[in-house]
């Protein structure tokens, strides 16, 4: 299933995300020589609809020419024929950023043991690090993520945003499995078809490419915004949700613009149809059900329990079927302080 090349194909930095299935066989893996022999691993449309990685990734390799690069570079290229419908993945496929690891019900399929094969082949290179580059549906500041707290993946996010998330949910995603051997971030770039989205990345991946070490001493506090998710919410498969007034959950107008914002409790997040009996999902990192934590129902209006700050959330109700409605973060006072809980939280 994975296609692997030792150079980039003729023509290949011509042609649109769109277009990629016409040229490429399907997911595929290119490794291409630098100075230092040490690769960066970077990944693009592991979701087809995502298309900013590889446009970044076009800018780049185009400016850069036939010039040697810094770094030995390993590109993933992921969903090629979700992306010739602009979707994040088609029907009878898996999420191509939910198969990383074994995740109940992954195990066995040709997707996983793709991925097996890019971990195994970046594992015997001694990848340096590693960048995963996605869009969101919701409107969020440009922000990188992270699954550890040590300080390379928090030098490496920062190099993109000072804007950091740390998250322990969802299982199976790039960024997990890499993070067991080398430094790995995700590259949150807003939503597809932003100019300054492809912008960012392709400066990201340029400032990687030039590193000749991740630096392994603290971020400074006043260099980082770092946020702790806490909570995924999710709309149960038999409720009607969206904008209509006869929806089941008929979500705020204005919800995708609440990212990133600190909420007071009593925010109103959707309204409910009376006598539906919807209510929405939260779960936390444990995967316990943490709704009456967080949310309350008052007057058929969904509203915030506690004060929350909000990521991701989106209208779009094919991704909130596909994935989620969003995510529930908590600013921790320092970073110090979150890297305790996190500890604390595994002993």
């Amino acid at each position: 299933m994975l296609n692997v090349l030792d150079h980039l194909p003729a023509g290949l930095l011509d042609v649109p995300p769109a277009e990629l299935h016409r040229v490429l066989p399907g997911p595929t893996l290119i490794h291409l020589p630098g100075r230092r022999s040490q690769p960066l691993f970077a990944s693009v449309l592991l979701h087809g609809n995502e298309d900013t990685g590889w446009e970044a990734l076009r800018v780049f390799l185009r400016e850069h020419g036939a010039r040697e690069l810094p770094r030995a570079f390993s590109v993933f290229i992921g969903n090629v024929a979700a992306a010739g419908r602009r979707r994040r993945f088609l029907e009878g496929q898996p999420d191509y950023n939910r198969i990383w690891t074994d995740v109940p019900g992954t195990e066995h399929l040709p997707e996983r043991a793709m991925t097996r094969e890019v971990l195994d082949r970046m594992r015997a290179l001694d990848v340096f690090a590693s960048v995963d580059i996605h869009n969101n549906t919701g409107l969020n500041p440009h922000y990188a993520c992270v699954r550890r707290l040590d300080p390379r993946f928090l030098q490496l996010a920062t190099l993109f945003s000072r804007t950091v998330v740390y998250y322990r949910k969802p299982d199976g995603v790039q960024a997990e499995a890499f993070s067991d051997w080398c430094p790995a971030v995700t590259a949150e770039c807003g939503q597809p078809g932003q100019p300054h989205g492809v912008e960012h990345a392709a400066d990201f991946l340029r400032a990687c490419l030039n590193l000749a070490e991740i630096p392994s001493h603290p971020v400074a506090g006043h260099d980082i915004d770092l946020y702790h998710t806490v909570a995924i919410v999710k709309v149960p498969d038999e409720a009607s949700v969206g904008l209509e007034p006869d929806a089941d959950i008929r979500l705020t107008a204005d919800l995708d613009h609440l990212n990133f914002r600190e909420l007071p409790a009593n925010t109103v997040l959707a309204r409910l149809r009376p006598g539906s009996g919807a209510r929405l999902r939260v779960y936390d990192e444990n995967g316990r059900d943490v709704a009456d934590r967080y949310l309350r129902v008052v007057d058929d209006e969904i509203r915030t329990a506690v004060p929350v700050m909000p990521s991701m959330f989106t209208l779009n109700v094919t991704a909130i079927r596909q994935d989620c409605l969003g995510y529930l973060m908590e600013r921790p006072g320092t970073p110090a302080a979150l890297v305790g809980a996190a500890e604390a939280a595994t002993e």
